[in-house]
């Protein structure tokens, strides 16, 4: 067995693994290689007792890895697992926790099945493609579309997309419903949650449904977050589980709805700013791109690749 340990609160955890014996890979890609998660265990060795801890989150959610990850079910009451033979469907034990309430309270209210996509890897780190993020189990992609039956594994494997957004204007298209507000909503009133990223086009539908409204009673707006891409899903990130030193938060979004910055995002969206090509005519050359910086991981998480 091969064991790493990190002191926290005069505490001193152990990380266990089995000794596994891998090809050399650059270090974006190893973590896919690994297919079983790693086992975590703790000694609070003041009190002289041992004590078991589930889960460790290691570092930001966008340079880290996971300890003691859980699977989850492939299929559950409300929810389905696509795409499967990527092998993402891990995450700490506080997220699949999250899904499964999330997944049952939708279905209660007569919703179909939500579909999961990607969570994290068994030790969660850098996907080979896809995400920076998604690191170390504490975010889901879960897609608008929902299944009114068990799929086969075939579609599962390749689902059918629903993009909300149309693409010639900042708004949303004949798609949008209002379960995919309540989706939304329901996730972002969740105190566990600390982020709901949507496509800008989806947080203005969002933001034109709760217009007059009190502000207080809209808080949970405030946590849906605008970003590029997220037209066929929501991306769900929960917040550092409590008592985890290792793991790093976001700093938290401004109070408020968040409503009054989607100008910006309606002009990046519609009439970006371009470079000015009489400026570049006279021979002023524009300037090189920074070299991309490495980003180095916690050195706990090299324990994990042992």
């Amino acid at each position: 067995m091969k064991r790493g340990s990190y002191h926290h609160g005069g505490r001193v955890f152990l990380l266990v693994a089995p000794l596994i014996l891998t090809s050399t890979l650059s270090l974006a890609n190893v973590w896919s290689e690994f297919k079983t998660p790693y086992s975590v265990q703790s000694q609070n060795l003041d009190a002289g007792s041992a004590a078991s801890i589930d889960s460790l989150a290691i570092g930001s959610y966008a340079n880290g890895c996971l300890a003691g990850a859980e699977a989850l079910p492939l299929a559950g009451l409300g929810y389905q697992v696509i795409r499967t033979s990527r092998g993402r469907y891990f995450g700490h034990p506080q997220l699949i926790n999250f899904v499964e309430n999330f997944s049952q309270q939708l279905h209660q209210s007569g919703s179909d099945d939500l579909l999961i996509a990607d969570i994290s890897m068994p030790r969660g780190g850098n996907f080979v493609s896809g995400h920076s993020s998604h690191q170390i189990g504490l975010d889901v992609d879960i897609w608008f579309r929902q299944a009114s039956e068990q799929q086969s594994l075939e579609q599962r494997e390749t689902p059918d997309e629903l993009s909300l957004v149309d693409s010639g204007r900042f708004g949303v298209n004949g798609n949008w419903q209002a379960v995919h507000g309540d989706m939304i909503r329901i996730a972002a009133e969740n105190p566990q949650v600390a982020r709901v990223f949507v496509n800008p086009a989806i947080k203005q539908k969002l933001c034109e449904q709760t217009k007059g409204a009190s502000v207080s009673s809209h808080d949970w707006l405030g946590k849906v977050r605008p970003w590029w891409g997220h037209k066929i899903h929501m991306h769900v990130r929960l917040a550092c589980p409590q008592g985890d030193g290792l793991c790093q938060n976001q700093k938290p979004p401004k109070s408020g709805t968040g409503c009054e910055e989607l100008g910006w995002w309606k002009q990046q969206v519609l009439d970006p700013v371009k470079p000015d090509k009489s400026e570049l005519a006279k021979g002023k050359q524009q300037a090189k791109p920074k070299p991309k910086r490495v980003k180095i991981k916690p050195e706990q998480c090299q324990s994990l690749l042992n």
